[in-house]
């Protein structure tokens, strides 16, 4: 997985500033509520496109692993663009290069997971809760609406239902399974919402109805 020190994060913090800032005319503003969703589409995709990789490496599917993995990435892509009107290309980058180590991670515990590799599955989650953090320190950074302990607890909480996951699934427990993907669907709107809203927060100026439009609709 690749590694972003914490070092090269903070130097990146001059990448951070808003586009707003440095257009010449001012953006046009955007739905806090279309944006809301828009983000939870983006993070449901995520597990969404796991879980069928994780499905298909357990059927011993290799062509059909090959094309959801294809999708986990692209939609790594998408979550990292959505950025990018904020924060920049540069910002947006950052992201994707965090999110693939995400997915890089969790890939290796589901390799370790089907060679019966225990040292694997623990290395790997080392990896997973490292990336935690990784993510959490460039998010914080960009944005003090986004506290860096609460993104940990909540990106150490996504890493988890991987790891059940890729677990309950390479067992055949398919009815814990469920438990698991309905708590971790749940789980992706609560991270795209806290997202929303950090963002409606600091640029409420880019928004229809600013924060809140969007914490009218979040309750």
């Amino acid at each position: 997985m690749k590694r972003f020190a914490l070092a090269a994060l903070i130097a990146s913090a001059t990448l951070l500033v808003p586009v707003a800032q440095a257009a010449p005319e001012a953006p046009a503003k955007v739905s806090a509520v279309a944006t809301r969703l828009a983000l939870r589409d983006l993070w449901v995709e995520h597990v969404f496109w796991i879980r069928n990789a994780v499905l298909a490496a357990a059927a011993g599917n290799a062509a059909e692993r090959t094309a959801a993995e294809a999708q986990v990435v692209a939609n790594a892509r998408s979550i990292a663009d959505s950025i990018a009107p904020f924060y920049g290309k540069a910002a947006s980058d950052k992201l994707f290069g965090l999110l693939a180590g995400h997915w890089g991670a969790v890939k290796a515990y589901l390799d370790a997971t089907d060679a019966g590799n225990a040292a694997g599955q623990t290395e790997a989650t080392k990896q997973l809760t490292a990336n935690a953090g990784e993510i959490a320190d460039f998010l914080s950074g960009a944005n003090p609406n986004w506290p860096r302990a609460t993104l940990v607890s909540l990106l150490t909480a996504h890493g988890a239902h991987h790891v059940a996951q890729i677990q309950q699934l390479h067992a055949g427990q398919f009815d814990a399974e469920a438990k698991t993907w309905a708590a971790m669907r749940a789980h992706m709107y609560v991270i795209a919402d806290a997202l929303t809203d950090g963002i409606a927060k600091q640029f409420p100026d880019r928004f229809d109805g600013g924060v809140a439009m969007a914490a009218a609709h979040h309750h």
